[in-house]
């Protein structure tokens, strides 16, 4: 596992690189959190959060002032997520949206609905790797508890290493689950923030193919022209 690393300082929050299999939430040691505040030698307040296998960029705030804010633009999805995956799975279509209510299912899985009351909407694009390797660079426009990992596996693309949502056999072999917070882009009190942060763990994200994709998707939100 990677230690923790301080991505960009500012006087309200701080964006942290969370590795993978790290738990948010302190479970039985300190976790993501609990280490951020160690690494920034402040207390933090969490405004969103990433599940144990995904790493990548997470923004805590510093103050409950900053909190408030960050939480506001979160519900007004004004800040914008970008997100890496990688599937050994061929998906159904290479690209375009996702959208469905989601419920719970058996041992705390969650699962898409046909139905669009209160839906998960992802949008996503997909390109070939290595023989049997799928990537995929995904714009969620929700927030749903999974929603990446239910959305890809409904493509038939579940993603590598994901032991809940992909057969359990074949992830149990991966070194991590290959799910990533690449990029966020934000405005806050009027400047504009953006932040991009490639993976550095998993074998399969520093493979040579997976690097070159990497620098075609650099500017992430150019590939998201904005019409739901």
């Amino acid at each position: 596992m990677s230690p923790l690393t301080l991505h960009f300082d500012h006087d309200d929050f701080a964006v942290v690189a969370k590795p993978a299999g790290m738990s948010f939430h302190s479970e039985a040691g300190a976790g993501f959190v609990v280490r951020a505040a160690e690494l920034t030698r402040c207390p933090l307040y969490p405004v969103h959060r990433l599940d144990r296998m995904t790493s990548g960029l997470v923004i805590l705030a510093k103050s409950s002032e900053a909190a408030a804010a960050f939480t506001a633009l979160f519900e007004k999805r004004e800040i914008e997520k970008y997100y890496l995956a990688l599937s050994l799975r061929k998906p159904k279509k290479k690209q375009g949206w996702i959208k469905g209510d989601m419920a719970k299912a058996r041992r705390g899985d969650w699962k898409l609905l046909k139905t669009t009351e209160n839906p998960a909407v992802t949008r996503f694009i997909s390109a070939p790797l290595r023989e049997g390797e799928r990537a995929f660079l995904v714009k969620p426009y929700t927030g749903k508890t999974h929603q990446i990992r239910v959305a890809l596996k409904s493509l038939g693309s579940p993603i590598a290493g994901d032991v809940r949502y992909a057969d359990k056999a074949e992830a149990d072999k991966e070194e991590r689950g290959y799910l990533h917070a690449y990029a966020l882009c934000f405005t806050y009190n009027g400047e504009p923030f953006s932040f991009t942060l490639s993976p550095d763990e998993g074998e399969r994200f520093l493979s040579p193919e997976f690097t070159d994709l990497l620098q075609a998707w650099q500017v992430p939100w150019e590939h998201f022209p904005e019409k739901k």
